[in-house]
């Protein structure tokens, strides 16, 4: 129990932490909000009462100061641009964010560790060879340039080869305000925006699945089950990837901020109005609160799953119990 109250009690200073940064270093990049909200022709005292208006007059300190108390309350603001609450910007955003990136997760967890058992299972082969050379390129490659080539590829592409249109991914947008707006034209929409988070995320997962694989392989109980004559199958299933379960829950944990990370582009280049996209558009528009707010969600998202991988390992791996 007194482990599990310090891992909270750490989760909890990194959490502030991150906010904290966060709130300071939006302030310190350059542009003033108010220039971006008043307009053109506005006086002197009007830019003035404008600055007071969204509490920004005050020293760095107090508004800090200000700000901490409302958070604890629960309170995240106002959008200084939509003039609304940031729980409720956020409120319409995020559940397109998790579809999102919850689907991608689980298909980034899925394919990476089954290419990195096939590695494992195989090293040293040809197919090996390949599946590294092909997985370290796509991890190596940006979000925003897997994404666009997708869109090169499967929307611009199949136009010009004269494919059918039913063929042609959409390339914007969650739906088409102009056509179908039921399931199949949201998966339609969906499929490259998930087909970009997912290759990347798989490729990173299957490097560390298979280096997870080779090690088990190694032992001599594996040696052993094998040279008895136990099937591959069964020897892949009940003793190298039950036994790496561990190592699996980690690989998890490391795959979700890549994932946030990636949906920040992906959902720009791909106009998904989620917080990766508000997150943008907040921070071009030095929308402080929505930024930070924006942030809250990251940042709980990636230290909440840490935090859950690390307190279910005891229960995974008996030698990590004590």
């Amino acid at each position: 129990m007194r482990s599990i109250l310090r891992q909270l009690a750490v989760a909890l200073a990194l959490f502030w932490v991150v906010l904290s940064l966060t709130f300071f270093l939006v302030r310190a990049a350059p542009g003033d909000p108010v220039t971006f909200l008043a307009p053109p022709a506005a006086s002197a005292p009007e830019l003035a009462r404008l600055r007071a208006s969204l509490d920004l007059d005050a020293p760095l300190a107090v508004q800090y100061g200000r700000w901490a108390r409302d958070v604890f309350k629960g309170k995240l603001g106002t959008s200084f641009v939509a003039h609304r609450s940031v729980t409720s910007v956020l409120g319409d955003a995020i559940p397109i964010s998790l579809a999102l990136g919850g689907i991608s997760l689980l298909l980034t967890f899925l394919i990476g560790v089954a290419v990195g058992s096939v590695q494992g299972a195989h090293r040293g082969s040809r197919t090996d060879s390949a599946l590294t050379v092909l997985t370290t390129t796509v991890y190596a490659a940006p979000s925003f340039w897997l994404a666009l080539s997708l869109i090169a590829l499967f929307t611009y592409g199949a136009a010009r080869l004269g494919l059918p249109a039913w063929m042609r991914l959409p390339a914007f947008g969650v739906r088409d305000p102009a056509g179908d707006s039921g399931l199949a034209d949201l998966v339609r929409h969906a499929i490259l925006p998930v087909l970009t988070l997912t290759l990347v995320g798989a490729a990173g997962i299957a490097r560390y699945a298979r280096t997870a694989v080779v090690e088990l392989l190694q032992l001599q109980w594996v040696r052993t089950a094998v040279a008895k004559g136990t099937p591959a199958r069964s020897v892949h299933a009940r003793h190298v990837l039950a036994n790496a379960l561990p190592t699996l829950l980690i690989l998890f944990a490391l795959a979700l901020p890549g994932v946030l990370a990636g949906s920040v582009f992906v959902e720009t280049v791909f106009g998904w109005p989620g917080v990766g996209r508000l997150m943008v558009s907040s921070i071009f528009a030095r929308d402080y609160p929505v930024v930070v707010g924006a942030t809250v969600v990251y940042a709980a998202l990636v230290i909440l799953a840490n935090l859950a991988a690390d307190l279910a390992l005891p229960l995974v791996d008996p030698r990590r119990r004590t």
